[in-house]
């Protein structure tokens, strides 16, 4: 008979014994079997409590957009599950149109148990240097650092690779490693879940945190101390804040209290943008987190206008005369490498300023926002350049005549 104790005691041994791809694919099981976002919470909030460090790290930055690169192309994945299921290709063909997804139709056609096939070549260049950097085998960091090794390397190592893999998973694993593969890696959690479960796992606070991983940052060469410790310092002087969007407000208006208490402003049609003036340089931020500063010359101007220590936000709008123009003029210069002259001409670039978020290299964000404004509007007004303009605050007495405005 095995008392309540022994069983926690095997319970908590089996839990060290689970290697990262699998606490990892549980915690993707879990996330994507509920719609509610406490549920969502605590098992991050697990996850980052008993997850290797290096594992801790690359869950930051797959849940903030930073997806791997396609290892496999789709037709190789498709044929090395065929010869492993031993089924026809018309079979295949039929299951995935009817589950929808390539990565959870090979981890549902392939074998429970997949044999290693005994004539896998074992070369030198298959072993990786990993083990040098501390990834455990097994481990998620362990995959995800492989795949960047795997993509300059030859077919049949890399058929190796994953068919091992494989044979080493269960179905749950090999589902999100067949998402890992193929680069279409997605999790149903916003980011601030994610920031929410960190700021209950470290010592900082969730809008420290969202700055944290923000901007550039590499998964590969970032420790979870470095990033998130208390005494850590960020040296990237690109990095921009996290962005807080817009959304609609679906109740009536004067449930918002007094008019006065609030600042209206027009939402302009555009790309929502930081400019970060750090160290001398300047950078321009979309809300994607892309760093773009090299499709808008015209903000180069600003590099030795605005002080040091120094973050805009608003929105990266074309402009003539102080006057916004069409989107469609935006959209003419967006994607290209090269900009002319006359596309410069056609389409001018200016950045109307919604808020400052950075000033004299201190985190503004916890000031009142009529401070925030104040010294905006003060910056903005001090530099008088066409490429940087504020965007102007409504005046309205009412709900009703702000309705109206609109």
């Amino acid at each position: 008979m095995t008392s309540a104790s022994e069983n926690i005691i095997q319970e908590e041994t089996e839990a060290v014994l689970k290697d990262g791809m699998e606490l990892f694919a549980e915690l993707v099981s879990e996330i994507s079997a509920t719609t509610k976002t406490n549920d969502k919470l605590d098992s991050l909030v697990n996850y980052f409590a008993t997850a290797p460090e290096k594992d801790r790290v690359w869950v930051i930055a797959l849940f903030s957009g930073r997806r791997p690169k396609r290892v496999v192309n789709s037709t190789l994945l498709w044929n090395w599950c065929i010869e492993l299921a031993g089924i026809p290709a018309w079979l295949f063909a039929e299951c995935y149109h009817t589950v929808g997804d390539l990565a959870e139709t090979i981890s549902l056609l392939l074998p429970e148990t997949v044999l290693e096939p005994a004539d896998l070549l074992t070369t030198t260049e298959e072993q990786p240097s990993l083990n040098s950097a501390g990834l455990a085998p097994g481990s998620l960091s362990y995959f995800l650092e492989k795949f960047i090794q795997l993509e300059k390397q030859d077919e049949q190592i890399r058929k190796n690779f994953i068919l091992r893999s494989w044979h080493n998973m269960n179905r749950n694993e090999r589902f999100v490693f067949n998402k890992l593969i193929t680069g279409n890696f997605r999790i149903g959690v916003s980011q601030k879940t994610m920031v929410n479960a960190l700021a209950k796992t470290v010592t900082l606070s969730s809008s420290i945190i969202a700055h944290r991983i923000s901007g550039n940052w590499d998964p590969v060469t970032t420790g979870f101390e470095d990033l998130l410790s208390e005494g850590s310092v960020s040296i990237d002087f690109s990095k921009p804040y996290p962005f807080y969007l817009a959304y609609a407000f679906e109740a009536e208006l004067d449930t918002l209290g007094e008019p006065g208490e609030w600042q209206a402003e027009w939402k302009w049609d555009g790309i929502r943008g930081q400019i970060v003036k750090r160290n001398g340089e300047l950078f321009v931020w979309s809300r994607g987190e892309e760093l773009m500063t090299d499709k808008f010359p015209e903000y180069q101007a600003l590099t030795q206008l605005l002080p040091d220590g120094l973050v805009l936000d608003g929105e990266i709008i074309p402009s003539r005369d102080g006057k916004p123009l069409p989107f469609a003029i935006l959209q003419t210069r967006i994607g290209r490498k090269n900009i002319t002259k006359k596309q410069l001409e056609e389409a001018p670039i200016s950045f109307f300023c919604y808020d400052l978020l950075e000033f004299e290299g201190q985190d503004w964000r916890g000031e009142p926002m009529e401070v925030r404004r104040q010294k905006l509007v003060e910056i903005v007004g001090h530099i008088q350049h066409k490429s940087l303009l504020l965007s102007p605050v409504i005046e309205f007495a009412s709900w009703d005549e702000l309705a109206a405005l609109r």
